[in-house]
């Protein structure tokens, strides 16, 4: 009985941390609940299997450029964090705030 409970907890545990980090990613949250739909055929449009097949390995691209567009976005901040703690006076250029020079009309020579 108290393996039982240990286990449980553990398991519990473990949920609530794989929760806590699939919340940190709302586009991952967003498509694993999207492919949850899709094996519980919530739209009913997976009456067969091929259907079922097409759905699932949509979504599982979809799921893997959502999964690579958040390790692409992690990648760029802890490269940039550890830039600028190797360099501390490195500034960002950020985005350009200059439209460029306004046309005035013809020159008058």
């Amino acid at each position: 009985m108290l393996l039982f409970a240990l286990t449980s907890i553990m398991h519990s545990n473990k949920d609530q941390l794989f929760i806590t980090r699939l919340n940190q990613h709302p586009q991952l949250r967003d498509r694993m609940e999207t492919l949850l739909n899709v094996v519980e055929n919530v739209a009913g449009d997976c009456t067969k299997a091929d259907a079922a097949e097409q759905s699932v390995i949509e979504e599982l691209r979809n799921l893997g450029n959502a999964a690579l567009h958040c390790w692409a976005e992690q990648a760029v901040q802890k490269a940039t964090a550890t830039l600028r703690h190797q360099q501390p006076a490195l500034q960002g250029n950020g985005k350009k705030k200059s439209g460029g020079i306004r046309f005035s009309g013809p020159s008058r020579s």
